[in-house]
């Protein structure tokens, strides 16, 4: 009886190398074309396609290109992709993903970078066909659909990955293990901040209609959101600012600045969550748009959400603050005198000491010098992405092909999103304090919360 051959797809998930025995014509063993000179044998490439080719996708797919195959590119407006359309020639071109994972079975990996509200209905029919995802941040749009890519990715098997790069940077790991090790001992208080937004929220009034440019799908654009006339208001930044499309300066900076803190205090769900935004603080000093404005059409000029966590094994409960909107905590005392806060970054605020570090988790510093110098004799117990931030798609890449999880894969990014974006939902009912159940996914005092939990798709989409 004859052996059934494994697909090409079973082979790359169960093998990171070319040595299986798979139709000696295709499969050329990396052995024989020099891989140990850093040479990639075919065999051992995967077909990615990228969905919002033209925008974050670009340094995505320019970076998947090192090692794999680029074999189809994905996006509503032809004009912003044409550079990368240029740049690839070989790559089949669509405008609906749907259309493109239909028809291209080859697809082995999806890079997911178009705006918030369709990286969630993107990323589940990708993975539904077995197809492994790499997903911008933030993960997805709402709670609920965090919950749910999480839970299947688990589901299918397949290796994910969401794109909060810093996640793979040796400043983040380094941040763990001193905590970990009590270079600043019991940390019961978190605050980070961004310089965002760069773009006006607060915008009370929509946009009047214009013509929509012939060379972008706008029905495509709109997806699952609710239907609105086209503005070039929307496209190609500022839908960051717009409540149906986007998520903010917090969904757009948090999983980068909040992620030190969330993987080195093992934080996972809160147990509440609070929001003011710019009405309820009043006018900010330094804030970019003004005054206090009340709107449901765009996301506060500014906020400040207090999340408060559980205690967590060896952790002490905790308080995390996060700013925006031109409002930032103040200089710690311990904090050198010649030292600045960065415009975002975070503080950990420990009962020894203190961390300070820049977005991402880069240029981690502490103090004072006592704890300066336990650092240099704290165990290192995290593991170190080859490559760091920059090899965070290289570090999916490989997890696909049947290696470890990557770094920042659903398990983890599935959660910390649900995070973020609770502090979005918080600012809906500011200064109400929200008790959440995680397990559950449901706000336990306010029941009118639940209903932003999972807002509805417009008719004809489905996740």
């Amino acid at each position: 009886m004859t052996e059934k051959k494994p697909s090409r797809r079973e082979f790359l998930q169960k093998s990171g190398t070319a040595a299986a025995a798979v139709s000696a014509a295709t499969i050329v063993p990396g052995s024989v074309l020099g891989r140990a000179f850093g040479h990639t044998a075919p065999s051992d490439k995967l077909n990615v396609a990228t969905i919002g080719a033209g925008g974050m996708g670009v340094g995505n797919t320019d970076r998947c290109a090192k090692t794999d195959n680029i074999y189809a590119l994905c996006d509503v407006d032809w004009d912003r992709a044409a550079g990368q359309f240029k740049k690839y020639p070989q790559a089949k071109k669509y405008k609906d993903f749907r259309e493109m994972l239909d028809k291209e079975k080859s697809i082995d990996a999806c890079v997911i970078a178009s705006p918030d509200h369709t990286h969630a209905v993107a990323a589940m029919m990708a993975m539904k066909l077995k197809k492994h995802v790499y997903v911008q941040k933030p993960l997805t749009h709402s709670v609920y659909e965090a919950r749910m890519l999480t839970e299947t990715a688990r589901e299918y098997g397949v290796a994910t990955q969401m794109g909060n790069q810093g996640h793979s940077g040796p400043g983040c790991r380094n941040i763990k293990d001193w905590i970990a090790a009590g270079v600043i001992g019991k940390v019961e208080l978190m605050e980070s901040w961004t310089n965002r937004p760069i773009w006006p929220q607060g915008v009370t009034t929509r946009p009047p209609k214009e013509p929509v440019p012939d060379y972008l799908a706008w029905d495509l654009w709109i997806g699952p959101a609710p239907w609105r006339e086209y503005n070039r208001a929307y496209h190609p930044q500022s839908w960051r600012a717009y409540k149906d499309f986007g998520t903010g300066a917090l969904g757009d900076m948090a999983c980068h600045i909040l992620d030190p803190g969330y993987f080195s205090l093992d934080l996972k769900y809160p147990e509440s969550v609070e929001g003011c935004t710019s009405r309820d603080i009043g006018t900010v000093e330094g804030g970019r748009w003004g005054g206090p404005v009340e709107n449901n059409e765009t996301y506060p000029r500014s906020s400040l959400i207090t999340y408060k966590f559980p205690a967590r094994g060896n952790y002490p409960p905790c308080t995390v603050k996060w700013y925006d909107g031109g409002l930032a905590p103040t200089n710690p005392e311990l904090m050198d005198p010649d030292d600045e806060l960065p415009t975002s970054g975070t503080i950990f605020h420990g009962d020894k000491g203190i961390i300070i570090c820049n977005e991402y988790g880069v240029n981690p510093r502490v103090y004072p010098q006592e704890s300066a110098e336990a650092t240099k004799s704290a165990p290192q117990t995290v593991e170190r992405i080859e490559g760091g931030a920059d090899g965070h798609e290289t570090n999916w890449l490989k997890a696909c092909k049947g290696g470890k999880p990557a770094s920042s894969n659903f398990d983890y990014s599935g959660p910390l999103t649900e995070m973020v974006l609770m502090g979005n939902l918080a600012t809906v009912f500011p200064r109400q304090k929200l008790l959440w159940d995680g397990p559950n996914y449901r706000y336990t005092n306010i029941e009118e919360a639940n209903d932003w939990i999972n807002p509805p798709y417009r008719e004809g989409w489905s996740l």
